[in-house]
């Protein structure tokens, strides 16, 4: 018995979701009390951001990866 994985296409382009997720988390670090759960929320929302940079930087022309 052979395994489908199951696909679907996206509705969002992958900027637009990690933008709004990054910023979904910001707002909900905002509530947050200090502590842990803030700084995973705001590490997340980093993660995101950096997502957003490097595919940025994969689509620009030109753009190589180092040897």
């Amino acid at each position: 018995m052979a395994k489908h994985r199951r696909r679907f296409k996206q509705s969002q382009p992958l900027k637009a979701r990690l933008a709004a997720e990054a910023e979904r988390l910001r707002e909900k670090a905002k509530k947050a009390a200090a502590g842990i759960e803030r700084q995973t929320l705001l590490r997340k929302a980093e993660q995101c951001e950096t997502g957003l940079h490097m595919s940025e930087w994969l689509r620009t022309p030109g753009a190589e990866l180092a040897p």
